[in-house]
């Protein structure tokens, strides 16, 4: 018995294994951003008995998508499409949260019926947008947002309240705050994308409002053991950077015990997006935050089994999410714990389409044609 195939608590969930599936966007849903069969059979085939899956980013707000395709939990016809996925997950005998997410600088017009992005302040970020073409998707270069005024950031913590609600309609076991990777509540937390000077800028104190603002209004839908945030410390992706990555993480990490949350989901620096990176400047990741948060830590980013053993065995976190693994192979529980060969993913399908490079993986046994 390996530590990663050991049972083990999160918030509310007994769980059987730590091989947990990583939030990870893939574009494929119906009109309205509605999840429909595809994303019913994509989660429901990497669902097992005593697992957790994050379901993918999902936008609180129009105003908050970032990419074409992605999902929200706005519209009652988004909560009824959620709700199959999640029936069908617990079928199976897993737990499954749901990552709520908003876009801001990162959201395009194209996706806004013609409406500016709001950011924490009128800073471009560096990466694509994804929008409609016609029939189609298409990448675009990202626009100047429209900085948040104060009185408007109560609003957005509100949208982000009713998500968590129509999250619990949907049936979802918790919420997850997407707070990494250079999305809203990040890019008020970072001062290269923060410079704000009121309440909500400045010192680390005042960039650290707005998430923790958003955790109150979760918790007061979930209670505490039911939502998890999710982090990014030294991630590069969404044009990030702070001048103090580790007094600005730590002061998080510290700040968010009070909650007594499910979990602290960090990704490891090796990761830009999808992409394998190296650092040239210490890192703030797990090992780090472990003797700073007193909860459970879920390590994301880049693992391979020997490498989800190490950080388990020493002791750094206590689950481990896999993204391009579970992607290509829809039973990796069962292939990890077998010690079966692994398929091989193909990043040219992971973003749109239908179900090319989505539910057509095979599972162990099966003959590919």
């Amino acid at each position: 018995m390996t530590k990663l195939f050991s049972a083990t608590q999160v918030g509310t969930l007994n769980l059987t294994h730590r091989v947990v599936l990583a939030p990870l966007t893939r574009l494929r849903t119906e009109a309205g951003d509605v999840p429909g069969d595809l994303m019913v059979e994509y989660y429901t085939q990497r669902a097992t008995q005593g697992g957790l899956l994050i379901a993918e980013a999902t936008s609180v707000s129009p105003m908050g998508i970032a990419y074409a395709l992605a999902p929200g939990i706005y519209t009652d016809a988004q909560v009824a499409g959620w709700k199959r996925v999640t029936d069908a997950v617990h079928a199976k005998g897993a737990s499954i949260y749901l990552q709520i997410w908003h876009g801001g600088r990162q959201a395009h017009p194209g996706n806004l019926d013609g409406a500016q992005p709001v950011a924490p302040s009128a800073i471009r970020g560096e990466e694509k947008s994804v929008i409609r073409d016609g029939d189609s998707i298409a990448e675009v270069d990202q626009v100047v947002p429209r900085a948040l005024r104060l009185e408007e950031i109560p609003g957005v913590i509100e949208e982000f309240r009713r998500g968590a609600e129509r999250a619990k309609a949907a049936g979802f076991d918790g919420v997850e705050l997407h707070g990494a990777n250079g999305y809203l509540p990040d890019q008020f937390l970072q001062d290269g994308s923060n410079h704000r000077d009121d309440a909500y800028g400045g010192p680390i104190e005042n960039r650290t409002r707005f998430m923790l603002e958003v955790v109150e209004a979760l918790i007061s839908v979930w209670g505490g053991n039911r939502v998890a945030v999710r982090i990014s410390p030294s991630g590069q992706f969404g044009t990030m950077s702070d001048s103090n990555p580790a007094a600005t993480f730590g002061y998080l990490a510290e700040a968010l015990n009070r909650f007594g949350l499910a979990y602290l989901h960090v990704i490891e620096p090796r990761i830009r997006g999808y992409e394998d990176i190296e650092l040239n400047v210490p890192a703030v990741a797990s090992k780090s935050l472990r003797g700073i948060f007193k909860g459970p830590i879920l390590a994301a980013g880049g693992f391979s089994q020997d490498t989800a053993e190490e950080i388990l065995a020493a002791g750094d976190a206590d689950l481990v999410a896999f993204g391009r693994l579970f992607i290509s192979n829809p039973d990796l529980p069962e292939r990890l714990r077998s010690g079966a060969p692994l398929n091989d993913y193909d990043r040219n399908t992971f973003y749109g389409g239908r179900g090319e490079g989505y539910i057509d993986y095979s599972f162990l046994g099966e003959v590919v044609a």
